[in-house]
Order: structure tokens, then C-alpha cells, then sequence
């Protein structure tokens, strides 16, 4: 995607590290297999990782060196929550868990009415304390951008108030609908496509994500 073309969106961030790119090149092919799949949107999801939480609150600790006193940072606040929308979001937390053992994770459980292409949620989990952890909605997918909308405005109902969102592929028109909705989040792709079909699958897209993730048809 033409960096000009991410430029329409202020607060979307795509991430055009070569590792990620190369990745997301075989997450792509049609001849992946699924534990290979797999593998890649947890590697993908570690990369990206690493960019979506720079901004992250630190505060100093005291520790002892083996050799001397010294102060240190470590990440500020309640611990990091990863809340993968279900069930394709589940693909990304082992590799972001892997880079943030700490971290706990929520389930929003939404799927996508084939019809009407809108949400339909059937389960929300997320830990206490709300107001001060940041959260990081994740979802391989940004596709019409329903079920992104419906997950923000959940967490921001049970009174989250820092809310990232990181998908590895994602349509212009979800990315629209996502910050039209919520424009002070914060959305992290690998790659901004060119549009939806018909049926609202992301062209080119890697197909449907779910169905890859757990060689389901």
C-alpha cells in the first residue's frame, strides 16, 4: 500500500518492517498450511508488538546488579490486557504473551452475520480495573470494521479508556468506520488493501483468517 494512501487516516499506523512484509507475504499464499499459518500470525503479531506499545507509561525501580545498586524502568500501571475478538483473535495472543508474559488477556466473542455483514456479540470478559490498564484489542482482520466498533465500544462502556487496535491486514472502509467511531484510537496494521468484495472479504486479503487459523471451510 502507497504510503499517501495511509496518510487519509491521522491515527492509523501501518508497519512496513521488512520482517513483518516478508511474513506477511507467505501468510498470504493460498498454499500455507495451517500450522504454518499459524506460526506466522503469531510471529507477525510479536513484531508488531514491539511498535504498538513504544508509548507505553514507565516509572523508575531500585533493583541490585550483581555488581552495584541501580534504578531501573519497568512499565507503569496495572498490567497490559491483550482482548482478542473471538475466534480469529486468538491467533495473535501467544506471540504478543511470549513478549509480555505478564500480560492478561480478556475475550470479546463476536462473529459476523453473513447477511447483514454486521456484528453479533455473545460474550464479553475482561479484567478487573478498567480505568487504569491499556488494552489492546486484537484482530487479524480490520475488514467492514463492525465488530472493531462494537469491541471499543464495549471496552469503553466497562470504562477502558486506553484502547489500542492491532489487525495485520485491513480495508480502507473498516479502518474509516473504526476511527469515524472512536478517533482517538490508535489502529495498527501490516497492510492497508485495496478495498471489500462484495461478500466484505479485504482484496487481496488473505482469505477468511478463522478458517485459516483452525483449518476450519
Amino acid at each position: 500500500m502507497p504510503a499517501d494512501r495511509s496518510r487519509q487516516f491521522p491515527n492509523l499506523t501501518v508497519l512496513g518492517h521488512p520482517l513483518i512484509q516478508h511474513k506477511l507475504t507467505l501468510l498470504r499464499d493460498r498454499s500455507t498450511s495451517t500450522r504454518d499459518f499459524k506460526q506466522l500470525v503469531n510471529e507477525i503479531a510479536m513484531l508488531m508488538a514491539y511498535e504498538v506499545t513504544k508509548d507505553l507509561a514507565t516509572e523508575p525501580v531500585d533493583i541490585e546488579t550483581p555488581l552495584e545498586r541501580m534504578t531501573g524502568q519497568q512499565v507503569a500501571g496495572k498490567k497490559l490486557t491483550l482482548v482478542p475478538i473471538l475466534r480469529a483473535g486468538l491467533g495473535m495472543v501467544e506471540g504478543i504473551a511470549q513478549l509480555i508474559p505478564s500480560a492478561r488477556v480478556g475475550h470479546i466473542g463476536m462473529y459476523r452475520d453473513h447477511d447483514s455483514l454486521q456484528p453479533v456479540d455473545y460474550y464479553f470478559k475482561i479484567p478487573g480495573g478498567e480505568e487504569e490498564r491499556d488494552f489492546i484489542i486484537l484482530d487479524p482482520m480490520l475488514a467492514t470494521g463492525g465488530s472493531a466498533v462494537a469491541a471499543v465500544t464495549a471496552l469503553r462502556r466497562a470504562g477502558a479508556r486506553r484502547i489500542r487496535f492491532l489487525c495485520i491486514v485491513s480495508a480502507p472502509e473498516g479502518v474509516k468506520r473504526l476511527l469515524d467511531a472512536h478517533s482517538d484510537v490508535p489502529v495498527y496494521t501490516a497492510a492497508l488493501d485495496r478495498q471489500l468484495n462484495e461478500k466484505g472479504y479485504i482484496l487481496p486479503g488473505l482469505g477468511d483468517a478463522g478458517d485459516r487459523l483452525f483449518g476450519t471451510r
